[in-house]
């Protein structure tokens, strides 16, 4: 972010979290920045408001918090104009939102940071001077002193482009789970940490995350990476925020279905996303079912659970869990 003595720094994220604690706490201390936290918990007229008043350089958040304050009916009202950089993370960042903070907010050096705790945490970041288009739709590249790779199913390296799980090693990566050696064994390999995480690398090493390994849904045979549907339902100009996931199917094995959230005022039908999807993205990766829905759940740190809006929709639809098992 290059920051300085001269920079301020919003914090709305959680302190208790490697966000709060280590991407924002450490890296202000490291240089003498000023903290400014806009209150107990995160609210977006509090954190814009926090940033007028304090002049701030720099603001954190989740993607969830920067839709949340750009969304906000009194937006216009705050003078961002001080923004700089910041860093939106914890949580796969929509290229539409990222275009917004750049503009919108003022923040042309955002970056996008990605990592896990397990890896104390960041093991990607764009740099302040990478390229707009770098900056807007890929994590950046490895930091220093780490070693990635991107494997198939066999553990095999795939080639530059291809799909795969990525893997992280070096001087980040935990000794292991707390008294679960198990769990440690399967995660860390040969000192590889396994992500879980579906990435691509380019020629010029930036990596782009395209999804979970245990949300990728199987149709029919078909490999659907929910990510790449959620960004393509993110243009549509009354959507604010979206989520894709999968769920059993006798016939396919496993459906597509589309959580949404509404911009405040907008006026939507399933049908107008559906007719949308339909005339822009091929026909499998259409959602089966569309929900319009007042918000979706997440955990405190502002990551979306899929796993409930699966299991609601399970309930709903009396659908059968083990369909595609």
């Amino acid at each position: 972010m290059r920051l300085s003595e001269q920079d301020r720094l919003c914090i709305p994220v959680p302190l208790y979290h490697c966000f709060g604690m280590v991407l924002s706490v450490l890296a202000c201390t490291s240089v003498g920045a000023a903290m400014v936290f806009p209150g107990e918990g995160f609210d977006p007229v509090d954190t814009l408001a926090a940033v007028q008043a304090e002049r701030c350089t720099a603001l954190h958040g989740v993607p969830t918090m920067f839709i949340a304050e750009l969304d906000h009916p009194e937006f216009s009202k705050f003078d961002l104009s001080t923004l700089r950089t910041g860093i939106m993370a914890g949580a796969p960042c929509p290229i539409e939102v990222m275009r917004r903070v750049q503009s919108l907010m003022h923040m042309r050096e955002v970056t996008i940071a990605y990592g896990m705790t397990e890896t104390s945490p960041v093991s990607f970041q764009s740099a302040t001077d990478d390229p707009l288009d770098k900056r807007v739709t890929t994590v950046g590249r490895v930091l220093p002193h780490l070693e990635v790779r991107i494997v198939d199913t066999q553990g095999q390296t795939v080639p530059i482009g291809e799909t795969g799980e990525l893997c992280t090693r070096g001087y980040s990566v935990m000794q292991g789970y707390w008294d679960e050696p198990e769990r440690t064994a399967d995660t860390i390999q040969d000192g590889w940490m396994h992500t879980g995480d579906l990435a691509t690398m380019d020629a010029e090493g930036y990596c782009n995350i395209v999804g979970r390994l245990k949300d990728m849904v199987i149709r029919g045979g078909e490999n659907i990476y929910p990510r790449e549907i959620e960004e393509f339902l993110f243009r549509h100009p009354k959507i604010a925020a979206v989520q894709v996931f999968g769920v059993p199917d006798e016939r396919y094995g496993e459906q597509l279905c589309a959580w949404v959230v509404q911009r405040p005022g907008a006026d939507c039908t399933e049908q107008e996303l559906r007719t949308f999807c339909e005339q822009n993205i091929a026909h499998f990766k259409v959602p089966r079912y569309i929900r319009l829905v007042e918000e979706l759940p997440v955990t405190v740190t502002g990551k979306p659970q899929k796993f409930l809006m699966r299991e609601a929709m399970v309930a709903e639809l009396g659908l059968n869990r083990s369909a595609s098992a």
